[in-house]
Order: structure tokens, then C-alpha cells, then sequence
């Protein structure tokens, strides 16, 4: 988008989870130029301006999605695919030149391309963009936590996810019912929140995540995760309305027959064509919506909370029960309580230990294998060696994250004399893994 000149007509980028978009409202002139222009630059990308443009994607801090829905994802499938959502990794200035080559080669060709245009093809259009292979998006990503089950996470506020089918009409309307019930209870009866968001997040071969994620009022993050918990369990108990179930086929009736609905429309089409999904329009999806159930609602839902997941910020502390009275397991990302015999043990400074509890609680393992970390509260950390996807180069420390999800911060503000402990890391992982943390981003060893 660099390449272009300066532009009076509506234009903009953006990239998600699944489709990188370029669009442009104006004069068919207009269109076909900025269109043109884009695939130009994409066929001969300006990496001149990588390190600028950096720090713009440094300046503007966005992700792919919410936070919450980011960890619910990340936390589901580990380091792959969709579950990259919450990761920054090295950062935008330490990504080399090479790296973006290889991705423009993969994905930014004609043949993983659609046009959307609202009008008539304007005269002289040009695409000049490469060939390439379609990617194979068919298969249905690997879950690393099935659930039921909730964990905690440096999120700003609640959020639920359970697995289901995409074009499960009984499900999306749950899913719909639920949000409004979540709306009506947090902020209107309790005034503890004011968004509500859902979403739905390909994952392959006709598979869908469903999140739900709430903001809280400060200091009520317990609270609003309870609240959307109970929630969940009354919708699988008691099940949806006739009522309830009429109200959102309306709202759906409403936004997806809106003549104004038409490029969003076009948009779902193109992204089903390439991720290799069977299209329907508006009047066939409402078709099927209407002809579901209170009964089928109610036990899709029910099927579906087998896998929810619940992240529930870090300082909430919550007890939860499932359907059957059982208590909802606390996914951690080690099972053990102790470390293994055969690992050397740091600790943190003894100035720390004297003046912090929690200090005289940690422990650090290294061993042959891997990592274990012991916090404040007892519970330990483990990334095996053999798991580590990145190590964050941090001065004369290193941050280890392992493709579970669990990352351990090996670095002398925490630990002391913790050389042997860097020199172990460095010869367990590959060269390849290590990277310089980024000058741009904020420290994240905390």
C-alpha cells in the first residue's frame, strides 16, 4: 500500500486470520487503478520500506482479532494455524526480507486471488499478478485442548469458545441466543459490561471455533466470568425458546437482506471460494435457519459445551462446576508438581527472596529435556525441549515458548546466575529458533 500515490477516494488493507483484503470505493477509474497498482507492488514487493514500515505496524499495535478470542484460539490449538492469533512472535522489525518473499510467493498470486467488484468490470483492468499453487486449506486443523475446561490468561475480560460445525444452522443460532442472553444479563440487568462479541473462525475442512468474549468493569472480571458461564450451563439445561429462536432469525433476516449488505456479501462468497467452502446465499441460509428447533438448538448447544473452553483473567479466581455438578477442570500447562530429580535448580537473587514471598516460592529447572518453572502458587511450567517453537533472544537472557502454549522467561531480572541455564538452551534448540527480541515492541517477560 506504500507504492501508492496520495488517494482521494476510499481505499483501505486489512488482514485477518484467514484473508488479507484490499478494497476501494470510487469512479471505475479509480478502482481499476488502485487495483492495478496493488498487484503491481504485490508482484515486486518495495522491501526497501521494511524497516518504516515496522515501525508504522509497531505504532498501530492491531491484532488479527480480540485478545480474548486471540488466547481461546492460541490456547485450543497450540502454535499452529489459528492459534498463532495471540502470538507476537519476534516482531515486525525482526522478520527478514527472505521470510516475506517466501509468503508473498505462497499466497499473493492469481491463483489464491478473488476479484469483488459491485459493478460492471471497468474498462482496461489489469491483475498483473503471478501464478502459483492454491495452498491446501482442506484440512481440518489438529485441537491441542478438547475440553470442557478453563484456564487463565492475561486477558482483558471472559470469553468462551466451543467447536462445532460451520454450517450448523442449529448451532449459530444458539450461538446468536446465547450472546443476546450474556447482553441482557452483564450489561442491562447487572451493568457489568458493555460489549458482548461473537464470532466464528475457520479451521478447516467445514470446522468452526465459536467465540464469545465480554469486557468487565474493573475488579468484576469474576464475576462477569461466572456470569457467562452460568449462562452457558442454563442454555444446555433448559434449553432456547420459540421465542428467543424467531427474535434472531429477524436480526439475521434484517442484516443479511439489507440491499447494503450486498459487498459483505459478495466478500463471504470470495472468501468461501478460496477457502474451499460451499457458498450459500442469503435466502438458503435463512432457509435453513428457520426450519431449526427449539429442541435442536438447545441439544446442539449441548453437544458443542463438551468442548467449550473459558478464559478468565489472570487475578480472577473462579470455582466452576460442569453440567453434571462435577468441578470444570483447570487446564494448566504441566500436570506435574515436582521437578525431575536430575535438573539444576535456580532461584532468583537473595535480595529478591528476603523482600517477596514469591520469590522465595520460585524455581527454575533445567535438565537435558527441557524447562520447569515453579511460581508463587506451586503450579509448574514445562516446555520440553523437543516442543520449543522460539527463544527470544533477551540480552543475556532467553524467553522459551513452547508450541503448548507455555513460555518460561530465562533471564537474570528473575533468576540468578543463570549462565549454565542460557548455555543449556542455546545447545538443546536449533540456531534456527533463536531470534533478537524486537527494538519496537514492549518488554514481555512478565
Amino acid at each position: 500500500m506504500s507504492t501508492l500515490p496520495r488517494l482521494h477516494h476510499e481505499h483501505n488493507a486489512s488482514v485477518t486470520l484467514s484473508l488479507t483484503d484490499f478494497t476501494a470505493s470510487g469512479s471505475a477509474a479509480q478502482v481499476a487503478e488502485f487495483l492495478t497498482r496493488v498487484c503491481e507492488a504485490l508482484s515486486e514487493l518495495p522491501l526497501d520500506r521494511m524497516e518504516r514500515e515496522a515501525g508504522v505496524l509497531a505504532a498501530e499495535g492491531a491484532g488479527v482479532t480480540d485478545p480474548t478470542s486471540a488466547e481461546l484460539l492460541s490456547f485450543r490449538y497450540g502454535t499452529v494455524g489459528a492459534g498463532l492469533a495471540s502470538w507476537d512472535g519476534p516482531g515486525p522489525d525482526r522478520i527478514p526480507a527472505e521470510a516475506v518473499r517466501d509468503v508473498a510467493a505462497r499466497y499473493f498470486h492469481a491463483d489464491n486471488a478473488v476479484l469483488v467488484l459491485t459493478g460492471p468490470p471497468p474498462a482496461g483492468l489489469r491483475l498483473p499478478l503471478p501464478r502459483g499453487p492454491r495452498p491446501d486449506r482442506g484440512r481440518t486443523q489438529p485441537v491441542l485442548k478438547a475440553g470442557p475446561a478453563w484456564f487463565q490468561a492475561d486477558v482483558p475480560g471472559p470469553g468462551l469458545a466451543f467447536h462445532g460445525d460451520l454450517d450448523d444452522p442449529a448451532l449459530v443460532l444458539a450461538h446468536a441466543v446465547l450472546q443476546e442472553r450474556l447482553r441482557q444479563r452483564a450489561r442491562h440487568q447487572e451493568g457489568l459490561s458493555y460489549e458482548v462479541g461473537g464470532a466464528r473462525v475457520h479451521t478447516g475442512a467445514g470446522q468452526v471455533e465459536y467465540t464469545l468474549c465480554l469486557d468487565a468493569r474493573e475488579g468484576r472480571e469474576q464475576r462477569v466470568a461466572e456470569l457467562l458461564w452460568q449462562e452457558a450451563l442454563r442454555m444446555a439445561s433448559a434449553g432456547v425458546t420459540e421465542e428467543e429462536l424467531a427474535e434472531e432469525l429477524a436480526g439475521f433476516r434484517e442484516a443479511w437482506l439489507d440491499p447494503r449488505s450486498m459487498s459483505s456479501e459478495l466478500g463471504e462468497a470470495a472468501a468461501c471460494l478460496l477457502l474451499g467452502l460451499d457458498y450459500q446465499d442469503a435466502p438458503t441460509r435463512l432457509d435453513a435457519l428457520a426450519k431449526v428447533t427449539p429442541e435442536q438448538a438447545g441439544q446442539a448447544f449441548t453437544t458443542a459445551l463438551a468442548t467449550a473452553l473459558l478464559a478468565v483473567p489472570c487475578h480472577a479466581e473462579v470455582e466452576l462446576r460442569r453440567l453434571n455438578g462435577t468441578s470444570l477442570t483447570q487446564e494448566i500447562c504441566s500436570t506435574t508438581r515436582v521437578f525431575p530429580p536430575d535438573v539444576r535448580v535456580f532461584k532468583p537473587s537473595l535480595f529478591q527472596r528476603t523482600v517477596s514471598s514469591a520469590a522465595r516460592a520460585a524455581r527454575l529447572g533445567v535438565g537435558r529435556s527441557g524447562l520447569w518453572c515453579c511460581d508463587a502458587d506451586d503450579d509448574v511450567h514445562h516446555v520440553p525441549f523437543d516442543e520449543v517453537v522460539g527463544v527470544e533472544v533477551r540480552g543475556t537472557g532467553r524467553i522459551v515458548f513452547g508450541s503448548r502454549g507455555c513460555f518460561i522467561p530465562v533471564v537474570p531480572e528473575l533468576w540468578a546466575k543463570i549462565e549454565p541455564a542460557v548455555a543449556t538452551i542455546d545447545a538443546a534448540v536449533p540456531e534456527a529458533l533463536r531470534y533478537e527480541t524486537s527494538g519496537l515492541l514492549p518488554s514481555r517477560d512478565d
